[in-house]
């Protein structure tokens, strides 16, 4: 048992208080995107438009792919799905297509759904939820590509994604349709598999030439994609056909980077996250968002610019497994008390990284973490610190930032910067995130 540090003695590092801070003021991002007003009207349209589904018997069985992301829409394009195709005489089923998610276990991952609202009541189908794979195939440097038993014997698979800048890589194609291909149909053998060559290769290079082989080889007709706004709404849905996947991909990926909401400011000393997990990225934080990816291969982003990130908790959606904790310099003993290793381990060394399950120095509490971490950053006087709080990486458009970041803000457009205010405090704990420029 990993016995907590001594908060007396870590008390004795530094003379600061967290009385010395500067005040905090919330503020709030007006990001100026589209948002889809009825969902499962466009989610039927773009079917209707782009999949051809005139080759299927009646009653065939069409699998739908469910991905582990907290996507605020996802479960009403599901939903949208399985009521078309069920309407057009067809059995539809969704299955988890998550990689090593949920202990990669069969049941670990219907949980994962269920906190997800996708669940046969929810989206008026069968889920089905199992591990098993056969290989379809073999890649150039000789790894077997696999592909879920259900989706194989499934007479249909439609892929469903949300279509974002991917947190481990960037290129023309990073985390949509190819890589819920992949790594989602893959299972954990698949997404271990892949992420092993590319280490070796380049991501981008092993998603393709898997994606490819899985085209030829499994009952893929096309997949709907996702675009999401800054406000985790859908600003576009797109269904695309399987021979068009690789045409079309790379077109939504950069309209999504258009929409990937960052904090307004590039430059800070202390990011102070509530709550990471795998329900908000699949590294736990976004690291598009913390400028951090921690990934072997990978160079590191120039901006933004966090010199020091302080994360507080686990999601309970995430069931324990805390991968991406290593890319933070501090957590709280929360974040130590939630962990189970072994999600997390799995998970960690299925994607090619265990970097990102490292534990990082330990706070006993959250006032101890903010006395700390200013020996970790160079800045002389307490009062000029540069720190923002946010409640998790998907969630950006709000945050309590403190006044050297305020004064900067009050006159970019589309910020609105509220009143200044001490940090407040229950004991040793942070207060609940007060969020909006009131």
């Amino acid at each position: 048992m990993l016995e907590p540090a001594d908060a007396d003695a870590l008390r004795q590092i530094n003379d600061v208080s967290v009385d010395q801070y500067p005040e905090f003021a919330p503020i709030e991002v007006d990001y100026d995107h589209p948002e889809i007003e009825d969902l499962p009207q466009a989610t039927e349209e773009t079917l209707a438009e782009n999949i051809d589904l005139g080759g299927l018997d009646p009653g065939a069985e069409i699998g739908i792919t469910a991905g582990s992301r907290g996507v605020q829409d996802m479960p009403t394009m599901l939903a949208a799905i399985v009521e078309y195709l069920d309407d057009r005489g067809f059995e539809p089923f969704v299955f988890p297509a998550m990689g090593s998610h949920g202990g990669a276990t069969a049941e670990g991952q219907r949980e994962m759904l269920e906190s997800l609202d996708v669940t046969p009541e929810s989206m008026g189908c069968e889920v089905r939820s199992s591990m098993a794979v056969e290989p379809v195939g073999t890649t150039t440097d000789g790894r077997t590509v696999y592909v879920s038993t259900d989706a194989l014997a499934a007479d249909a698979v439609i892929l469903a994604n949300r279509i974002k800048p991917h947190t481990d890589f960037n290129g023309e194609i990073e985390s949509g349709l190819c890589k819920i291909a992949v790594v989602g149909l893959g299972k954990q053998r698949g997404a271990e598999t892949m992420h092993k060559s590319a280490l070796d290769r380049s991501y981008e290079e092993a998603i393709l030439e898997r994606a490819d082989i899985i085209f030829e080889n499994a009952p893929v007709i096309g997949g709907v994609g996702m675009i999401e706004n800054a406000h985790d709404h859908a600003a576009h849905v797109e269904a695309v056909p399987v021979d068009r996947i690789f045409e079309r991909e790379p077109e939504l990926q950069e309209r999504a980077k258009q929409y990937l909401p960052m904090l307004p400011a590039e430059d800070l000393d202390v990011l102070i996250i509530d709550e990471i997990g795998k329900n908000i990225s699949g590294t736990g934080m976004d690291t598009n968002v913390v400028g951090r990816f921690r990934m072997f291969g990978e160079e590191e982003p120039d901006t933004p610019s966090y010199d020091r990130i302080y994360v507080r908790s686990i999601t309970d959606a995430s069931h324990g497994n805390g991968v991406g904790m290593g890319i933070a310099d501090m957590v709280s003993q929360a974040v130590i008390d939630e962990l189970e290793l072994t999600d997390m381990y799995i998970n960690a060394l299925t994607g090619g990284e265990p970097a990102r399950a490292d534990i990082p120095l330990i706070a006993p509490s959250d006032e101890l973490a903010l006395q700390l971490v200013v020996a970790a950053t160079g800045v002389r006087d307490p009062g000029d610190l540069r720190v923002a709080r946010i409640e998790n990486t998907m969630e950006v458009d709000r945050a309590l930032v403190s006044e050297p970041v305020a004064d900067e803000l009050r006159d970019a457009p589309s910020v609105s910067v509220g009143e200044l205010r001490s940090l407040e405090f229950e004991g040793e704990t942070l207060s609940p995130l007060g969020l909006g420029a009131e």
